[in-house]
């Protein structure tokens, strides 16, 4: 899309020049002998608007395209390069296509060099939209410059037009009034766009920093939560020593076969909620569990209550087990599923798939939905605590990392828009057995 931009503005030109606008006619008038002050003035506005219009595009695109390029690489620098490197190229490419001359001369390495301070400054704090409105500003006043007839000599309004220009302005006794007003509004609009640059980019890192202050503060809030489960969940264990001690007692008071076995199913359930808590307590508890456990559990504490359908895919073998903290790892997965049901919401065929397969020594487990799609760009965003793309902000998609993490394992995403998406976590060899 930034290329295009470059390339609308450099053929621009074909459909939009200066027998368009009517910047012609009035040049032949002015030839003519017709020439005003007031017919001056016009031409030299329409000359600057022209070029502002065509060398937004090419500014702009170039700007667009160095902050994309050093975002996909990671090279911040490239921000400069890329702009460098693309502006002095259109230039080269217009006066190689087109009759008249577009000179890479004073005029452009200030306004070039006025440019690339603003991407140095703004730090990716503007919005595509806010700064082609702030270069928009910045061209209008520069360009001005190339109308003032005693700049001739540094290097400005070297382009047949505003040579033609300046020279009956000069001609007429006009070189005082068309400096006069060139300079007046070159300030205004260069003063603009630096005020405009500023307040946008404190605008911007002010939102940035209550963005941060609100994930900061959701993040202690759901730590605090998540102290007070655990004084909870670490309280369960009192009363279920009780329960335990007198299960035994009862074991041992009585006779009866049937009792017996009861007991000892409630002392198996006593054990397998100790396991529970254990897990919920301590982050590094791992046991081996079995897929086919796993899955269920999932099943379990994802669609209690609900009346929702959960398709598993097994491309493995159910009974493989895997060494891991099976609490976390339940709740990593009922994010994933929470955050498919979300995708396919309305969708007419939804369809939501909780697979498992194999691949070399690893174990996947990937959830996947046929919804909208997650863009590139919030897919790097989508890692970061309190990001969401719903009406509120969650820690979903950060938790499960964390627990991939903790169990050394990996968390990738698969995702293209209109086509669904899928999330895998990847066990590593050592957390499988068979």
């Amino acid at each position: 899309m930034k290329i295009g931009v470059i390339l609308f503005g450099v053929f621009l030109l074909s459909w939009l020049g200066p027998d368009e606008i009517g910047l012609t006619d009035l040049l032949i008038s002015l030839r003519e002998g017709e020439e005003t002050g007031n017919q001056l003035m016009l031409a030299v506005f329409l000359l600057v608007s022209l070029n502002t219009v065509l060398a937004l595009f090419h500014y702009i695109g170039a700007l667009l395209l160095g902050d994309e390029i050093a975002a996909r690489l990671n090279r911040p620098w490239l921000k400069i390069i890329i702009p460098l490197i693309v502006i002095p190229l259109d230039y080269i490419v217009i006066n190689a296509y087109y009759s008249l001359t577009y000179s890479f001369s004073a005029y452009a390495l200030l306004l070039l060099l006025a440019i690339l301070l603003l991407q140095a400054f703004e730090k990716d704090r503007l919005k595509p939209i806010i700064k082609t409105i702030i270069c928009s500003q910045l061209i209008f006043g520069i360009e001005w410059l190339n109308e003032i007839p005693s700049l001739s000599q540094y290097g400005f309004g070297q382009g047949s037009i505003s040579k033609e220009l300046t020279g009956i302005a000069v001609q007429i006794g006009f070189e005082q009034s068309l400096t006069l007003y060139s300079l007046t509004l070159c300030l205004i609009f260069v003063i603009n766009a630096v005020i405009l640059a500023v307040y946008f980019s404190l605008a911007e890192q002010k939102w940035r920093i209550k963005q941060e202050l609100h994930y900061a503060q959701l993040e202690a809030m759901q730590s605090r939560s998540g102290r007070e489960a655990l004084y909870l969940v670490h309280d369960l264990k009192t009363p279920l020593t009780t329960i335990e001690g007198l299960n035994s007692l009862i074991s041992m008071k009585v006779d009866d076969s049937k009792i017996k076995e009861y007991c000892q199913r409630i002392s198996a359930s006593i054990l397998s909620v100790s396991e529970m808590i254990s897990e919920i307590l301590y982050d590094d508890k791992k046991h081996w569990c079995r897929i086919k456990d796993l899955v269920e559990y999932v099943g379990a504490s994802r669609l209690s209550g609900t009346n929702l359908n959960l398709k598993v895919d097994f491309q493995t073998d159910p009974e493989i087990k895997i060494f891991i903290n099976k609490i976390r790892m339940t709740r990593a997965l009922v994010n994933l599923i929470d955050n498919a049901y979300d995708a396919v919401n309305g969708i007419e065929d939804g369809k939501i798939l909780l697979k498992v397969k194999t691949y070399e020594n690893e174990l996947w487990l990937g959830v996947s939905d046929n919804g909208k799609g997650i863009s590139p760009k919030e897919q790097e965003k989508i890692w970061k605590a309190g990001f969401s793309t719903k009406s509120h902000p969650g820690m979903g998609l950060a938790f499960v990392r964390q627990v991939a993490e903790g169990h050394g394992a990996s968390v990738e995403i698969d995702s293209k828009l209109g086509h669904g998406t899928i999330f895998w976590i990847k066990l590593a060899e050592g957390s499988v057995s068979r």
